[in-house]
């Protein structure tokens, strides 16, 4: 399975205005390209019972209503990817969540324009990511596969 620290995992969310503005494979190139393993991937539309558990923190703010509405306004595509510190790696890749203050080359810094169509949702910690996905993915739904270029990746 390969050492610890290389299976780290995080939950990433290309969220409904991405999907709707065809950013999938944006997203998806950006992540392969920087050598993470993807690891389990679906096309689905959120409900509001999985968005409560998501978003549990923001639930008692004002603008959760319409963070409701606009995660349930399409489909959205869930994803799994794997690699050495893929959560902090993946927070630096997507920018701030704020996309005026998202810098040029991040996800948001290149496709937002504003705070509350920020384009994808991104773990913030190791054991956030846990959570997170047991949400979206039941256990079988993570494939394990070795990578080929992973000592190319990795190094020895």
């Amino acid at each position: 399975a390969g050492p610890a620290e290389l299976q780290e995992k995080t939950l990433v969310l290309v969220k409904p205005d991405a999907v709707q503005r065809r950013l999938v494979g944006d997203v998806i190139k950006r992540f392969e390209r920087r050598g993470f393993k993807l690891v389990a991937l679906k096309l689905l539309q959120a409900n509001p019972g999985i968005l409560d558990k998501h978003y549990e923190q923001l639930r008692q703010k004002p603008f959760y209503p319409a963070l409701l509405a606009y995660m349930t306004s399409g489909p959205l595509v869930a994803m799994v990817w794997e690699g050495y510190n893929v959560v902090r790696s993946t927070r630096a890749m997507v920018g701030d969540t704020n996309s005026a203050d998202a810098k040029p080359g991040t996800i948001r810094g290149d496709f937002s324009m504003h705070v509350s169509r920020n384009v994808v949702h991104a773990s913030d910690s190791v054991e956030t990511a846990h959570r997170e996905i047991g949400f979206w993915f039941q256990r079988d739904e993570l494939v394990a596969w070795e990578s080929g270029d992973r000592d190319y990746t990795y190094g020895p």
